[in-house]
């Protein structure tokens, strides 16, 4: 059953990256908003991740370091 989840969600960022750069290629509408999509899941999960991070740290956002 995870095998399955794990491949649905492989074969949904592929094809979502294969979307974004379709649409930098100027392809079609419907690409669009898939890489809109792509994108905005990219962010979600980029944010997460850094708050995650922040929070294991002792929940300092600044570290002094750049970005």
């Amino acid at each position: 059953m995870i095998l399955a989840v794990l491949s649905v969600v492989l074969i949904l960022t592929v094809g979502g990256c294969a979307c974004v750069v379709w649409t930098a290629r100027g392809g079609p509408r419907w690409t669009h908003g898939a890489a809109r999509a792509t994108l905005a899941a990219g962010h979600v999960t980029t944010t997460l991740l850094r708050s995650r991070r922040s929070a294991a740290r002792g929940g300092s956002d600044t570290d002094g370091g750049s970005d």
